[in-house]
């Protein structure tokens, strides 16, 4: 290129060097996942850099908040800051502005854990060869459902990686009331969570509400084991349904009109277990929105796929749809009237980052 030249600077030259050095920004809807499950990885890599490499795309907060981040390590038999996570969380002040990464040493903490909403940037760090569990054993009847988890993060742009969260209360058996016990409740916005293992039986996840992203995790249980009005994406995650002589349910999603903007959407995910007859979601509430594309279903899986929860009338406000599953439980044939087996285009919407508008705040997994 050539170009006028004002002092020592050709124009040509300098705009061409704007260009260049301009960040690039992600189109939300451009960002399609591949169709491949082989290809995942490296898409997700290329598509989603750390902060470092990311200057003008980010949320500001999240973007100041990643440049000084501060490491505190946790060790149950010493040598680290804290020896529990309930303390290292209390250690950071309310109104955090920076990344605080609590590296958790193994071994299982028998502690009910709770981020609060003026706590955010917090990141739940365990070694993926060694990952600690966070276990507790207690019941609705104790705190109520969603106060009944382990571990609660009500605070915004939270990350976990290499967890596994378990709520040890006992598999409920149909006659007492309020047998339902949380692992993990998700109340905060802009939440991911890599390589996470949820283990319960009843409410095992409260996907409660905000924007969320899992990645290559394990959620295990038997009713409703994903539940709430989460806008979420679950890429790479095994769905493992516990065997159960009574009902079993994937999701119950808890949109209530088609106005609000919530959903579940499951993309090269698994449906494993010992169940038989398994729904893929109920409509707990009148407006449900739950997609699975490229998920291998296997037997576990009812043939008519989902449920009305028994009120007929809900067959008219549910959006359930399907695309391009496969496995002994994806056969369309049997499947209830007011389930969909989606079109390309109408997929397209929960195939893409921009589902939960992931390019403006999602980063790789940490790594440290």
């Amino acid at each position: 290129m050539t170009g006028r030249r004002i002092g020592n600077i050709k124009v040509g030259a300098a705009i061409c060097s704007i260009l260049l050095l301009a960040p690039v920004v992600l189109s939300q809807n451009s960002l399609q996942i591949p169709a491949d499950k082989s290809q995942v990885n490296a898409w997700f890599n290329a598509n989603i850099k750390p902060a470092s490499a990311r200057a003008g795309t980010l949320d500001p907060a999240l973007a100041r908040a990643e440049a000084e981040p501060k490491i505190i390590k946790i060790s149950k038999g010493g040598g680290g800051d804290f020896d529990t996570i309930t303390k290292a969380i209390a250690s950071i002040p309310s109104g955090n502005t920076n990344r605080v990464i609590i590296s958790i040493g193994p071994g299982s903490y028998s502690e009910k854990i709770k981020i609060e909403r003026t706590k955010p940037f917090i990141t739940l760090y365990g070694d993926p060869k060694n990952m600690p569990n966070l276990r507790i054993r207690v019941r609705k009847p104790v705190c109520g459902t969603v106060d009944s988890a382990t571990l609660i993060v009500e605070s915004d742009y939270f990350v976990a990686a290499n967890l596994v969260i378990t709520n040890a209360a006992p598999k409920p058996d149909g006659k007492r009331v309020g047998a339902q016990a949380v692992s993990l409740r998700i109340s905060g916005d802009k939440a991911a969570f890599y390589n996470c293992k949820l283990v319960g039986f009843q409410d095992t996840l409260c996907d409660d509400r905000g924007n969320h992203f899992f990645k290559d995790c394990y959620i295990r249980g038997t009713v409703d084991f994903i539940f709430g009005s989460g806008k979420s994406l679950y890429l790479g995650t095994e769905l493992y349904v516990d065997g159960d002589n009574g009902l079993t349910v994937i999701t119950a999603q808890a949109r209530e009109s088609s106005s609000e903007n919530t959903g579940y959407s499951f993309v090269h995910c698994s449906i494993t277990g010992t169940a038989s007859g398994t729904y893929l979601g109920r409509a707990w509430k009148t407006s449900p929105r739950v997609v699975y594309a490229y998920t291998d279903m296997s037997s576990v899986v009812n043939p008519a796929g989902w449920s009305d929860n028994l009120q007929p009338e809900r067959a008219k406000t549910v959006f359930y749809g399907e695309f391009k599953c496969t496995g002994k439980g994806a056969d369309p044939s049997g499947r209830v009237a007011f389930a969909k087996q989606l079109s390309e285009a109408e997929a397209q919407p929960f195939l893409v980052l921009g589902y939960i508008d992931g390019t403006k705040w999602l980063l790789p997994a940490p790594k440290i």
